[in-house]
């Protein structure tokens, strides 16, 4: 469920073009604890609240087949199902780019698991990229407490490496090389736009060149 403000903030460009203090609701939790989910969900709270960034998690859709009502005033869902199958985590626009970008977590040390991701989703990253959105996945390492942003470039290439050889996962090595790494912080809680931005000055280099 992807929660919207309900108190009155003033975003920060406005803030700052009156010459005021911008007012941004204070953090009640930190990173200690959260899932990825969760200090995504908190990071782009905090990006919508500044006024830098509108991100939102994407619904998955469902078909409901069976509703029971034990109670006049509650509903209890018996059986559902999904409509079709689910694309990427996340999509938004920062700075007039459109962002899209899916979101995994793992518990191992050394390397991630390819099969984590479907081959819709890759093929919808791939489809972005096509139309020149900014495209990651934002990756966990739980136990090291460690975060990546890692361009869609990189990761449909492994996946389709993947399927052609057999390589079933990316390296933490490999990770390194190819993302750009985040530092869990306060607010917000995972500071990925950083990378964005690293993302979109590289662009913007790629296309001066040519």
């Amino acid at each position: 469920m992807v929660k919207y403000p309900t108190g009155s903030v003033m975003p920060l460009r406005a803030a700052q073009r009156q010459g005021e203090k911008p007012l941004l609701k204070k953090a009640s939790f930190s990173d200690r604890g959260m899932t990825l989910e969760q200090q995504i969900n908190e990071s782009n709270q905090y990006y919508l609240d500044a006024g830098i960034a509108v991100v939102h998690k994407k619904p998955t859709p469902i078909q409901i087949v069976k509703v029971d009502y034990p109670k006049r005033s509650r509903a209890v869902i018996r059986e559902a199902y999904f409509r079709q199958a689910s694309t990427t985590d996340y999509n938004g626009v920062y700075q007039g780019y459109y962002l899209d970008f899916e979101a995994k977590e793992t518990r191992n040390k050394t390397s991630f698991p390819l099969k984590n991701f479907h081959e819709h989703q890759i093929l919808h990253l791939e489809q972005c990229l096509d139309q020149e959105g900014i495209c990651f996945a934002l990756i966990g390492f739980m136990t090291l407490e460690r975060y990546f942003v890692t361009p869609a470039s990189f990761l449909i290439q492994a996946w389709q490496n993947w399927k052609a050889a057999g390589k079933s996962s990316m390296t933490l090595a490999e990770i390194e090389a190819n993302s750009f790494e985040i530092k869990s912080g306060f607010r917000p809680s995972l500071p990925y736009l950083e990378a964005v931005d690293r993302i979109i000055a590289d662009r913007k280099q790629e296309h001066g060149n040519k």
